[in-house]
């Protein structure tokens, strides 16, 4: 059975003219309010290439790595390789004879995983790996989106922008109280000239950390390694 139709014309509503009805005026209005927008609005969009985004400085774009002195500042922890969620950073690490100990001997980012989380950015001691302002990326083969070592360092004049956001980022998050001491932290390597002033004035440990033995107890001293053990059997049996 057919449906009936239904009147919903509401007694209250206005009755469209003749021009209304041929629908054109209107079509026509609409075109001109576009074209006014076209003609009076700024332009919010880029001539890219010839004009190019600057990002700001809280901006997550491709990891680098910071370089100092000819060095990579990447004491090789491996930190920001098992912080990574895709398992995009992977490196080798080597001893080298100077405070830092260890650098990394090769260094790779695989850009197709990576997902600029900034993770490893956070992890990292040493603020050695920070998230760069480059995001224009193209790659003509999977080869050419693993990054090493040298694609990846940075000299830290092109990225003290990012680093001085850091400072003051994590600064914050101590209630913008809290302002890292050099005196409580003889062991970072984030001031390698403080450190080479340490050795200099005689703290040999500093470049021999990894050749010192550990210390055992003596006659008369408590032996902490037995402490963490347990306390001996002859007790057990006792109680």
């Amino acid at each position: 059975m057919p449906g009936t139709p239904e009147n919903t014309k509401k007694d209250d509503e206005r009755e469209l003219n003749f021009w209304e009805n041929l629908y054109f005026p209107e079509l026509f209005k609409g075109l001109g309010f576009s074209f006014s927008k076209i003609v009076d609005e700024p332009t919010y969009t880029f001539e890219y290439p010839e004009e190019q985004w600057y990002p700001p400085d809280s901006y997550r774009g491709r990891p680098v790595l910071v370089e100092e002195e000819g060095r990579p500042r990447c004491v090789s922890c491996n930190l920001c390789a098992r912080a990574c969620p895709p398992l995009a950073i992977s490196m080798q690490s080597k001893e080298v004879n100077n405070v830092k100990e260890r650098e990394p001997e090769w260094f790779e980012i695989n850009m197709l995983r990576c997902i600029y989380c900034g993770f490893c950015e956070e992890v990292c001691p040493e603020e050695a790996i920070v998230m760069s302002k480059e995001h224009d990326l193209t790659f003509q083969s999977r080869d050419e989106a693993v990054f090493d070592l040298e694609d990846l360092l940075r000299p830290t004049e092109q990225v003290q922008d990012r680093l001085d956001y850091l400072d003051q980022y994590k600064n914050k998050q101590f209630g913008q109280q809290w302002e890292f001491q050099k005196d409580n932290n003889l062991h970072s390597v984030k001031d390698q000239h403080f450190l080479d002033w340490l050795a200099e004035e005689g703290m040999d440990e500093l470049d021999t950390t990894h050749q010192r033995e550990e210390r055992m107890a003596t006659d008369g001293e408590q032996d902490w390694g037995a402490e963490r053990q347990g306390p001996p059997q002859t007790q057990h049996a006792a109680e």
